[in-house]
């Protein structure tokens, strides 16, 4: 496990992933960091602790930032490790370090900004303090 991060999952690279250069193209970065997430959540056991609050809230992607330091080639694994480095008000931040599987070396860091949203008005909503105390526990 990578150092600052309880959590990470794998996948591997599919050729339909890859540009005209054979290495993985810039915006499916993101796509790995949405089934990241994903698993993320997943693994925090959230949903089943909290319920419908958790089920009611709703967090979109406000900003989302990637450092691209070196790039994934087809067939490679990403290792993803993910971790909650900030709650706000009514925004969290998450924080992710893609690494190769086999080598550990850090290809890239993601880091985005998520904001509780209530949906029937799109506006920012405070976190309630039921979620707020489990995702400040993590």
């Amino acid at each position: 496990m990578r150092d600052g991060f309880a959590f990470s999952t794998r996948f591997r690279v599919r050729y339909a992933e890859i540009d005209g250069q054979k290495v993985v193209f810039n915006s499916r970065y993101l796509e790995y960091a949405d089934v990241a997430a994903t698993d993320f959540w997943e693994w925090t056991g959230i949903e089943a602790a909290l319920g419908d609050v958790w089920r009611h809230t709703e967090f979109h992607v406000r900003k989302a930032e990637v450092d691209y330091l070196k790039p994934f080639v087809w067939g490679d694994t990403v290792e993803a490790h993910v971790r909650i480095a900030r709650v706000g008000g009514s925004s969290l931040t998450m924080a992710m370090d893609l690494t190769h599987a086999d080598t550990g070396v850090l290809h890239a860091q993601i880091v985005m900004v998520m904001v509780n949203v209530h949906l029937p008005t799109g506006r920012p909503l405070a976190i309630g303090d039921t979620v707020r105390t489990f995702l400040e526990a993590l």
